[in-house]
């Protein structure tokens, strides 16, 4: 491993690490720059693992053991090593996984290809909080969709705490951005989706109604928080869809309601699935 101690928090090569707290800055760097960041190794290790390419790791020495095997194919990528002092100092916050790698970011996937080769996605409008986007993409994986089509406004699913809180899933379950309604309405028809919306509205179906008659191919869609779906995307959308609450709640959270969603479709696809409930 090309290993080197950490002497000078300003050094240039450290520039991918410094002022991680600042979001607004992060969202706009890490794209432009064509980087992101995996936090642990295990996220390092389904960074490498979906092929994409390390620029440097940055780390605590006594995580040396648990890194190095992962990076035996990149000999020549700077490993950097410091206290914990130095590594909060440089970051903004504890590296208490130890670990942190900056990675080259894969090239753009194309929505058209995506929506053909899936059958089953998740489609986000316009959500803020990296935290929901990262927890929608670890229900996405573990209940069995196919791909999440973004909204050109959401949250980028590479930033750091959408990766962390993800597992590492937005590193596993492919991802695309959507142009504007206009152009993204049309996408879904052609494809042969019925683009279905969750929100609160007067002609909304019952999920457990809808799940019991489910096209071939489905998109859900859910909204930013608070504000929910815009008009242009409700507009989209051939049918709406609700999660009936009690005791006065009106809505779950964005994340929770997607993965309420997802279960209830995969536990109908099951169900009709050759042989299931026979």
């Amino acid at each position: 491993m090309r290993l080197e101690r950490i002497h000078d928090l300003a050094a240039p090569a450290l520039a991918d690490y410094t002022q991680l707290t600042d979001v607004a800055l992060r969202r706009v760097r890490e794209p432009e720059e064509g980087l992101y960041l995996a936090e642990s190794p295990k996220v390092i290790e389904r960074a490498l693992g979906a092929g994409h390419r390390p620029r440097s790791v940055l780390l605590l020495e006594e995580w040396l053991p648990r890194v190095e095997p992962l990076l035996e194919a990149y000999p020549d990528i700077p490993v950097y090593v410091g206290e914990s002092a130095q590594l909060e100092a440089l970051t903004g916050f504890h590296l208490h996984r130890g670990a942190l790698a900056s990675m080259h970011r894969p090239a753009p996937r194309n929505p058209v290809e995506l929506l053909r080769a899936s059958r089953r996605v998740v489609v986000l409008e316009d959500l803020a909080d990296h935290t929901n986007v990262g927890a929608i993409f670890r229900s996405v994986a573990a209940l069995g969709a196919d791909a999440v089509l973004l909204s050109p406004a959401c949250a980028d699913p590479l930033y750091r705490r959408a990766v962390r809180v993800s597992m590492g899933a937005v590193l596993q379950v492919p991802w695309a951005r959507l142009p504007d309604w206009r152009e993204a309405g049309p996408l879904f028809r052609d494809a042969g989706y019925e683009l279905t919306a969750f929100a609160l509205r007067d002609d909304a179906e019952d999920l457990a109604d809808y799940a019991g008659d489910l096209p071939e191919r489905l998109a859900l869609l859910f909204g930013t928080e608070g504000a929910g779906l815009s008009r242009k995307a409700l507009a989209s959308a051939a049918r709406s869809v609700v999660i009936p609450m009690d005791h006065g709640v009106d809505s779950l959270n964005v994340a929770t309601a997607a993965a309420v969603a997802l279960w209830a479709v995969r536990t109908a696809d099951r169900r009709r699935a050759p042989g299931v409930g026979a």
